[in-house]
Parts: C-alpha cells; sequence; structure tokens
C-alpha cells in the first residue's frame, strides 16, 4: 500500500512563513484598499482625508484625537467589509434569496451603526470645543 503524496493547499499564503507570510499579507491588504477605493461608498469616505487632519486640531489629548481619528477609520473598516460581504453574495448568483438580503442588510446596518457613531463622536468634540473655548 502506497502513502498518499501531500496535496499542495489551495491557496499558497497558507504554506508562507515569518516575513514572507507578512510581505505577502500587505500586498493583498494594498489590493483590498484599491479594490476598495473603486466602490462609490468607500470613495465617500474621502472625507476622512479632510477630517483625519482636523482631529489633530480639534482635539485636545491624545485621547480626543484618537476618538476622532479612529472613528473615522472605523466607518472605512466597516465599509470595506461591507464591500466584502456584498462581493462574495453577488458571486453566489444575482438571484433574490432571504439569506443573501438579510447578510446585506446587516452588513448595511454595521455601516449605518458606524457612521452613527462617527457623527456623535465629532458632534460631541465640536461641541465641547465651542461652549468650552
Amino acid at each position: 500500500m502506497s502513502t498518499p503524496r501531500p496535496t499542495a493547499p489551495a491557496n499558497p499564503q497558507k504554506a508562507r512563513t515569518g516575513l514572507n507570510r507578512i510581505w505577502h499579507a500587505a500586498g493583498y491588504s494594498l489590493e483590498g484598499l484599491r479594490a476598495g477605493w473603486g466602490e462609490k461608498a468607500f470613495r465617500q469616505a474621502i472625507a476622512a482625508i479632510v477630517l483625519l487632519p482636523v482631529s489633530l486640531w480639534l482635539g485636545r489629548s491624545w485621547v480626543e484625537v484618537a476618538l476622532l481619528a479612529g472613528s473615522v477609520v472605523i466607518v472605512m473598516i466597516v465599509e470595506l467589509l461591507n464591500t466584502g460581504i456584498e462581493t462574495a453574495i453577488d458571486r453566489i448568483g444575482p438571484e433574490w434569496h432571504d439569506l443573501s438580503k438579510r447578510a446585506k442588510d446587516m452588513g448595511s446596518a454595521a455601516v449605518l451603526l458606524a457612521l452613527l457613531l462617527c457623527v456623535g463622536i465629532w458632534a460631541g468634540a465640536i461641541f465641547q470645543r465651542i461652549t468650552h473655548g
């Protein structure tokens, strides 16, 4: 009886280790950002280019700056995850299915919650800046 030959993993990234794995993972992450940039919803996050530097001015401590900037980055992260969900669902097929709709709706709800969090943090910081000089 012969011993079974090991098969190569379907994803070559799984076989990489150490710095080689980190290097390739960084490349995949950059590809994901490029793909996200092509999405209309993510491009609306262009406001981050304005809001991130403004957070340095508006925040009075590193904690405030981290909250302001972090809330903007969280919106971008959630938008990328939502786009990933939508892309995976669309790959399965264009026909309507209750579970597909549910997955897309939950991704959209996550984006809404992230936006509400961001708006709340920024509104609180602006209010404090206005009322407390």
